[in-house]
C-alpha cells in the first residue's frame, strides 16, 4: 500500500482528523485530480465534476480537522476514493 493509499484509509476513517499533514492532505488531492491554486496560505483545490471547492491553509503544518473533514465528505459524495 502506497503512502497515498494510507492517507486516504487514513482520512475515510476519520479517527484522527487532527494529525493529517497539510502536504499530505494537498499531494493527495492533487493525486486524485483537483487542481491547486494558491493564494497566500490559502490553497484551492477544484476538479471537473465536483461541485465543491475545497479551500485548505495549514496550522502548524497540519491540515485543520473540519478541512480533513470536508475533504472526506467529496471523496466519499462523489466516490474518489475508489
Amino acid at each position: 500500500m502506497g503512502r497515498q493509499e494510507k492517507l486516504l484509509t487514513q482520512i475515510l476513517r476519520g479517527t484522527s482528523d487532527s494529525n493529517i499533514a497539510f502536504d499530505g492532505l494537498c499531494s493527495l488531492l492533487k493525486y486524485m485530480g483537483f487542481e491547486e491554486r494558491i493564494r497566500g496560505d490559502h490553497h484551492i483545490f477544484t476538479k471537473d465534476g465536483v461541485a465543491e471547492i475545497l479551500n485548505l491553509q495549514p496550522k502548524s503544518g497540519k491540515a485543520k480537522p473540519y478541512q480533513v473533514k470536508q475533504v472526506r465528505d467529496v471523496i466519499l459524495k462523489y466516490k474518489l476514493g475508489e
